[in-house]
């Protein structure tokens, strides 16, 4: 029986001494310098978040123009692939539109916080009555200036073209900006918006250059007929 105790107190000498060797876990809260992608990421939407939301709004809008410019193309209503003058116009026009989206969205955040069904109504009702309005506004004048118009030139476009983009802009972006304001961290609604513009970018170019589009087209058809009459 003595012999028995004492075995016990051995054991539990040895596991007192294996244990108390093995060092303490400890979590540290220094960030970590090993990522350099998660830094980059970190950067990106950000310190430099107003650099990020501009030039993709910019790029983005190019893009859509891209690929209009390549569907007109393969229809012979450009005559070269590419109108290098027009990208260039709508990535400016797109750059300029990028700091209003930023500020816009970071003060509707700011002002209303919550992710309650009557706040995103709310943000909804006021990006349709409010911030489409003016960015379809900003996008004619800005493009008009570009093209060296008149003020008179621009505002006779919007207005002929307002009113057929804004009901696609109803039909397009309440449901688009409800997953924007319900699920997206502030830091990404512009990157999304972003995303989700190119495609629409691809029928704003449509509704801006569709005259000159048609009367190109117009004048090849017109030669092609007269050669062939020739």
């Amino acid at each position: 029986m003595t012999m028995f105790k004492f075995g016990i107190s051995v054991c539990r000498l040895c596991s007192k001494v294996r244990f108390s060797q093995i060092p303490k876990r400890t979590i540290s809260t220094t960030p970590s310098n090993s990522n350099p992608a998660g830094q980059g990421l970190s950067l990106v939407f950000g310190k430099y978040l107003l650099l990020t939301n501009t030039i993709s709004s910019g790029g983005l809008l190019l893009l859509g123009d891209v690929c209009q410019q390549e569907i007109e193309y393969q229809k012979d209503q450009l005559p070269e692939r590419y109108d290098y003058s027009r990208m260039s116009r709508m990535f400016i026009v797109g750059l300029a539109l990028g700091p209003l989206h930023h500020y816009y969205y970071l003060w509707i955040a700011k002002k209303w916080p919550a992710r309650t069904g009557k706040v995103v109504t709310w943000k909804i009702f006021l990006d349709q009555v409010v911030m489409s309005p003016l960015c379809i506004a900003g996008f004619f004048y800005g493009m008009g200036l570009l093209e060296k118009k008149p003020l008179h030139r621009s505002t006779e476009e919007m207005v002929d073209k307002f009113r057929e983009i804004y009901l696609i802009d109803w039909i397009v972006w309440p449901p688009t900006q409800f997953l924007n304001f319900y699920y997206l961290p502030v830091k990404y609604q512009v990157l999304y918006i972003n995303s989700v513009t190119m495609l629409y970018n691809i029928f704003l170019s449509y509704i801006k250059h569709r005259e000159v589009a048609a009367e190109y087209q117009h004048q090849i058809k017109f030669k092609r007929h007269a050669g062939h009459n020739d």
